[in-house]
């Protein structure tokens, strides 16, 4: 009886959970608008959210795409299909690789830097002075941050799979010698812009709401400590990366079941 008890406790702590981050969702939705009107703070968290995080995008890109181009040659030239290399590469990365691989670098880059900002105010009681002011903390600090993920994660996704297409050109056609003009026509004809793509895009816009939302609601949930602080920062990661790699597989099998 015990043991049922713990466990019934422990079910309505999830979803006593799940309820609260429901609402603060809800919340930050509602301070979308306000934020809007200042928008030049909108402007100042992408450059710090989305441009400081070009860096490791556009270097992990770039070594996705050497990787794959050379992995996937060995495996099509056995059967005589390496004429097929460009193709696979650009529906692995726009579909799958940039989405997912961008979402899992911006949760551990973008996202531990929010969850430690937001984290740290609260210890410095930032937060409740702005609440004494009557100045709305999740219109004024939170709501930006928000949008400015939104924004630039589909920027970073296109930015790495665009990236990894020319590392991959480099190393099949420029190292192995795969025909140049086979690699980009068989792309040009059979990539889809809106079925592969556009939903690779909508995947990097989901990846960046999950990735900004948690980033944001631990940083505001956690105890005003040092190791509180600490624990909300490990949290985002875990929470982020499980999200978007779940969140992934339901998304390919909406877009991608039919033919």
């Amino acid at each position: 009886m015990n043991f049922v008890a713990s466990l019934g406790a422990r079910a309505l702590a999830v979803l006593h959970s799940f309820g609260h981050a429901a609402f603060f969702f809800l919340d930050l939705l509602r301070a979308i608008p306000p934020a809007l009107r200042r928008f030049g703070l909108v402007v100042v968290q992408i450059h710090a959210i989305g441009n400081r995080s070009l860096i490791i995008i556009l270097s992990s890109g770039l070594a996705v795409g050497f990787v794959l181009a050379l992995q996937m040659y060995y495996a099509l030239v056995t059967y005589g299909a390496a004429e097929s290399l460009g193709l696979i590469v650009n529906l692995a990365l726009v579909r799958e690789l940039g989405p997912v691989v961008t979402g899992l670098l911006f949760a551990g880059r973008a996202g531990t830097s929010l969850t430690a900002e937001i984290g740290l105010m609260k210890a410095g009681e930032q937060i409740a002075a702005m609440e004494m002011m009557a100045v709305d903390p999740k219109s004024r600090v939170l709501a930006p941050r928000f949008i400015a993920g939104m924004v630039s994660m589909p920027i970073l996704a296109i930015l790495f799979s665009a990236i990894g297409i020319l590392g991959a050109y480099v190393v099949a056609v420029l190292l192995i010698g795969v025909d140049a003009g086979n690699f980009w026509s068989i792309m040009q004809s059979k990539v889809d812009v809106w079925r592969d793509v556009g939903n690779g895009i909508v995947k990097s816009m989901v990846f960046g709401v999950i990735c900004s939302f948690v980033a944001l609601y631990q940083g505001y949930e956690t105890d005003a400590t040092p190791e509180g602080v600490a624990y909300a920062t490990t949290r985002t990661v875990v929470i982020s990366s499980l999200a978007i790699l779940g969140m992934d597989f339901i998304l390919t099998a909406l877009m991608f079941s039919t033919p």
